[in-house]
């Protein structure tokens, strides 16, 4: 049985390759890429980096030889702050959860060594998903505009989001995750899903 259940399911997944079945999460391709291209660029993934609250994510424990992290909200960056500064302060799908998210923000600005990066990026159009709470939902300027506010320079802060109506349709439907086929990835402004930001910190 255990034989037939492993054949079983490497013809699946033989399947979903020739279909070119995609397996990522729909919401967050374009993030993720932009994200990945950010810290391959100029070798930024050899740097010293620190993540604020992975979770499940290991992205970017993965690409990253000098990577360290700290949970929130054990870790509250609300609150917190690390002593050492990092050449890149990653906050990936954090900030919608914090209570003060301005103070957050200029934690993360103090935790940036001059010249280095913060690269954060959380929901817009998506469920209420608290863990432990869920706050606060930015538009593309207005995520640059917190991080302006939190201490980055105006133009050293470039903001972005992706999104469409097929895939706010599929997340309202039921499980994004389940949409691996034939995924519209083409961006309209008027409904992003995920806003993410590069900011860096002056020398």
């Amino acid at each position: 049985m255990t034989s037939v259940a492993a054949l079983t399911s490497r013809g699946k997944q033989t399947v979903k390759r020739l279909l070119r079945y995609d397996s990522r999460n729909w919401l967050r391709i374009r993030q993720i890429e932009a994200f990945t291209t950010f810290l391959e660029a100029a070798n930024r993934k050899s740097r010293d980096v620190i993540e604020i609250s992975p979770g499940w994510n290991r992205y970017w424990r993965a690409l990253c030889p000098h990577y360290r992290s700290v949970d929130f909200p054990d870790f509250d960056i609300c609150k917190n702050r690390t002593e050492e500064q990092y050449s890149i302060v990653i906050a990936d799908q954090v900030l919608e959860h914090v209570q003060r998210p301005h103070t957050a923000v200029a934690n993360i600005h103090a935790m940036t060594k001059p010249g280095g990066w913060a690269m954060v990026a959380t929901p817009f159009l998506f469920r209420v998903h608290a863990r432990p709470h869920d706050y606060n939902r930015w538009t593309p300027a207005g995520l640059k505009q917190l991080m302006v506010e939190g201490g980055f320079g105006e133009d050293d802060v470039q903001a972005f989001g992706w999104g469409n109506k097929a895939c706010a349709k599929a997340h309202i439907g039921g499980p994004v995750r389940a949409y691996g086929l034939w995924r519209d990835l083409s961006n309209d402004e008027e409904y992003p899903l995920m806003v993410w930001a590069f900011a860096k910190k002056a020398a």
